[in-house]
């Protein structure tokens, strides 16, 4: 037997019957930890008034979430290895159910600001044990159709996650948008309980903890400073600062730590595998586009144009419809073209949406934001699967834990830096054509003063602030294109990374599982 063989051999089988069952419990995992990342935004208004807090107080909700999510996903692949996947992944899911009901059940803000630190602790782990599960399940020429369905998960709950909030925060409470997990958790676990194979230890080695407190650091000063920026005016703000340079200076530290110890917390010999180097920083860019564009799109139909939270939520639907229809296709292709292929054509086609994006007008019609989401999502879905697929094929099946937590990270980190840098252009980019427009309310213009004269007194008074209503809605419009025109140029420039993944059809020679010395 080859040592590949062995270490196949050496994963868990999941019995036939049971397949399907780990299938639906790693999916409903996935979809229940990316659905909490945009689910309760649409809800803090609600939770402001209830818990009697301040706009800054109340954003700790979600800020709390976003660093724990980040610190606790890089250990995953590490537990994993030390306690056995099925152990790890069932005190996860118990942990983030548990904690989602006493969000819910929170009757003050430090209680639920504390309870969300709790969920992302537990609910960190969910996204890369649910990959490592269904590539340990599957073999080589099924796990692009396995990756499909994972993917459903990981990018439909953003996608459903603020019309989902809103619905349940209009017609029951804002409290519901944690009860919500009780019934999927429930299934979950009990899903995975019984169709998950028990799994040993894969690798025993004592865990680095200053390698973890360095990244540890790094992580959440990071993702401090990407949350609070713009609310503090980034590094005009002293506290920005301090986060700054203390990422920078944790980060300089992790590294220098990892390549000097004997045993690091995250191995190096994992950057040796082409595949999975590519992959990481592709989806690193994946996630800055994708999450932007979700970020950017809701306040844009809702204050710019005027749609209620529910009706926002339906116009941005055939995204997803895009998303899964190109997971499906691209799933069951994956064995018989080169991964690359369905990767350049997702590209392609996110780039025109975005370009499609950037011409938008004020008053741009429904039709037109339907359409462009659904290009969008048969761009992402084209992209996602064979991604997350051929990062991993070559990768040995001791090193998934540590690899799929690497992929979780760096897409939450992109994710990240890309709502920063969308929110922080559109800030610059509205005040710029704000003066720009502002040039033109002068007393000599002639369609100005015709406007202005026709009406009287106190109606004369309300037509200039109509006016001035009116170019802040122009301004931010303009502000939010050059976003999506900026990420139309940034997706065409990274084509060319496409280069970093080994070619090869999925579950072909090429693809064969490495071993690592």
């Amino acid at each position: 037997m080859s040592s590949a063989d062995a270490l196949k051999a050496s994963v868990p089988a999941v019995a036939v019957g049971a397949t399907g069952l780990v299938t639906f419990g790693t999916l409903t995992a996935t979809m229940m930890q990316a659905l909490d990342t945009t689910i309760a935004n649409v809800a803090l208004p609600h939770m402001q008034g209830s818990l009697s807090a301040s706009q800054e107080q109340v954003a700790w909700v979600l800020t709390s979430y976003i660093v724990a999510s980040a610190i606790a996903t890089t250990p995953t692949g590490y537990l994993a290895n030390r306690y056995g996947i099925k152990r790890v992944f069932l005190i996860a899911v118990a942990g983030f159910t548990l904690a989602s009901m006493l969000c819910g059940v929170a009757s003050s803000l430090t209680e639920i600001v504390f309870y969300r630190l709790l969920q992302g602790v537990f609910g960190a782990a969910l996204v890369p044990l649910s990959q490592t599960t269904l590539l340990d399940s599957y073999p080589p020429e099924k796990q692009g159709a396995a990756m499909a369905a994972w993917g459903v998960g990981v990018m439909i709950g953003p996608i459903i996650g603020p019309a989902l909030g809103g619905w349940l925060t209009e017609y029951y409470s804002w409290r519901w948008v944690f009860y919500i997990n009780l019934p999927i958790g429930i299934a979950t676990f009990f899903a995975l309980k019984t169709a998950l194979p028990d799994s040993g230890p894969r690798r025993a080695e004592p865990m680095d903890f200053t390698g973890f407190l360095f990244l540890s650091v790094a992580i959440a000063s990071l993702q401090l400073m990407l949350d609070r920026g713009q609310s503090l005016d980034w590094f005009q703000s002293t506290e920005i600062l301090i986060e700054c340079g203390l990422a920078i200076a944790a980060l300089y530290l992790f590294i220098s730590h990892t390549i000097t110890t004997d045993q690091p917390f995250i191995s190096p010999k994992l950057f040796q595998d082409r595949n999975l180097l590519g992959g990481l920083i592709l989806i690193a860019m994946l996630g800055i586009v994708l999450f932007s564009t979700f970020a950017l799109l809701p306040p844009f139909l809702q204050r710019l144009q005027g749609y209620p939270v529910v009706t926002a939520g339906l116009v941005m639907a055939p995204r997803g419809l895009g998303t899964m229809i190109a997971m499906q296709i691209s799933g069951r292709i994956l064995h018989r073209v080169d991964a690359r292929l369905p990767i350049l054509i997702g590209m392609v086609l996110l780039a025109y949406a975005l370009y499609w994006m950037s011409n938008f007008s004020a008053d741009v019609g429904t039709r037109e934001i339907v359409l462009s989401g659904m290009v969008q999502g048969l761009g992402l879905g084209f992209i996602f699967v064979p991604l997350s697929a051929v990062t991993f094929s070559t990768l040995a099946p001791e090193y998934r834990g540590e690899g799929t937590s690497l992929y979780s990270l760096l897409r939450n980190v992109g994710s990240s830096v890309g709502i920063a840098l969308a929110f922080a252009y559109q800030d610059y980019g509205t005040k710029m054509a704000h003066a720009v427009l502002a040039e033109n309310i002068t007393p000599f213009n002639p369609a100005l003063i015709e406007y202005v004269n026709s009406s009287n007194g106190f109606n004369a008074a309300s037509a200039l602030v109509g006016v001035e209503s009116e170019l802040q809605r122009q301004s931010a419009v303009i502000g939010m294109l050059g976003d999506f025109h900026y990420m139309a140029i940034g997706v065409v420039c990274a084509i060319p990374l496409l280069l970093l993944l080994r070619p090869g059809k999925l579950g072909d020679d090429s693809s064969e599982i490495a071993v690592m010395d």
